[in-house]
């Protein structure tokens, strides 16, 4: 085997899940190949650096070997090397902001006091495009 199609390799190395979610990430262009946009239809070689962006990472895989049909999660590494920099990995730790009011269940509505503490916590924040703004950020 020398070459194979570019959705097929990244569904057969479990990158994506199915074949097509491969194709539609590739025609959306968040799938590179040595630093160029491709086709699903593109060939790929042993040796080609394949970048794939995911929400806010970007992943980085080598392609070590060629394969056709799907492969189990053990067999990943003999056909595809994660080169992916510690500094994406990073960002998918990173804390979302949010804040979220607990109550106990069945506890009932605030009371005037509780509703006077909520809004004393969400005073310094205010909504902008539906997302939270802290005013003390704001220099």
């Amino acid at each position: 085997m020398s070459d194979i199609r570019l959705d097929k390799y990244l569904w057969a190395v479990r990158i994506f899940k199915t074949r097509s979610d491969a194709a539609d990430a590739i025609r959306q262009n968040r799938v590179m190949v040595n630093n160029a946009y491709a086709k699903p239809s593109r060939e790929v070689k042993v040796g080609d650096l394949i970048t794939v962006r995911r929400e806010r990472v970007t992943y980085s895989y080598k392609v070590l070997d060629l394969v056709s049909s799907r492969q189990g999660a053990k067999n990943v590494p003999q056909y595809c090397l994660n080169c992916t920099p510690q500094e994406e990995l990073d960002k998918l730790n990173v804390p979302h902001e949010t804040i979220f009011v607990f109550r106990d269940r069945g506890t009932g509505r605030p009371t005037k006091k509780e509703r006077r503490d909520i809004d004393a916590l969400m005073d310094g924040f205010y909504f902008d495009d539906g997302a939270f703004i802290d005013d003390d950020d704001e220099d």
